[in-house]
């Protein structure tokens, strides 16, 4: 009894996230499970969850890493700018095109979590009022963006640099854990989350562009979040050095 209980709720949760019915029936009922433009789909779904899973939940863990050690250090200004650059030119782009929040709600969180970030970054190093101010700004710049003042093939090259924005975002925190020889309070959990993501978007442009530009800079992409992940390995037991010395 507990058998069949259990089967459609099984059934109901991978063609929710995983699969059309037919494809069920040609895995489940046929066994045929070398069926190619099923296995493409069920691929290509669990892209779609991989990269949800990397990219929507990527900054909590960073967050709470720094809130909890009450510190940013090791953490780059600049890069994390520049990670706000590219989410905010994405969502930005979306709501200027019309597009269903459904579409692009997640974007949304995930700008508020880096958001949130860069003011902490500013707070931790003793300039709150600096990073108040950053706020108000960047909500009025996020403003004028979104509304009719700024024509939309504007918007589309915001929103089209973006991934080279989170290239040299990651190479200048790479960059600055290489200097300092540590990572300071950078999340591991955080970091491999994003190469999750980056490594996700990649195998979709692949499937879906194949070899293109668009394939080349998720695959830089990619690198440079492994980059960051290896760093957080190599430089796992690097001691951090005093405030004093910091300074």
């Amino acid at each position: 009894m507990a058998d069949s209980e259990q089967m459609p709720a099984v059934k109901e949760f991978l063609l929710n996230f995983f699969m059309p019915e037919k494809c069920y029936d040609e895995f489940f009922l046929h066994f045929n499970f070398a069926h190619v433009p099923c296995l493409k789909i069920v691929l290509s779904k669990s892209m779609g969850l991989w990269i949800m899973m990397g990219t929507v939940f990527a900054q909590l863990p960073q967050i709470w890493k720094v809130l909890k050690a009450g510190s940013a250090q090791g953490l780059s200004l600049a890069s994390a700018l520049l990670g706000l650059y590219a989410i905010s030119g994405y969502v930005a782009y979306c709501i200027a095109q019309g597009f269903p929040v459904g579409a692009w709600g997640e974007s949304l969180f995930i700008l508020t979590q880096v958001m949130l970030l860069n003011f902490l970054i500013l707070h931790c190093n003793g300039q709150t009022i600096r990073g108040l101010l950053f706020l108000v700004l960047y909500c009025a710049i996020m403003y004028v963006l979104t509304s009719p003042l700024v024509p939309r093939k504007a918007v589309s090259v915001v929103q089209e640099s973006g991934v080279l924005a989170v290239i040299a975002s990651r190479l200048i925190q790479a960059g600055s854990n290489s200097l300092s020889k540590h990572t300071g309070q950078l999340s591991a959990v955080s970091a491999v989350l994003v190469f999750m993501g980056s490594l996700a978007h990649l195998c979709v442009s692949l499937q879906e562009t194949g070899q293109s530009l668009s394939t080349l800079t998720q695959g830089l992409a990619c690198l440079c979040s492994g980059v960051l992940v290896a760093q957080m390995f190599h430089y796992r037991n690097a001691p951090l050095p005093s405030k004093e010395k910091a300074e």
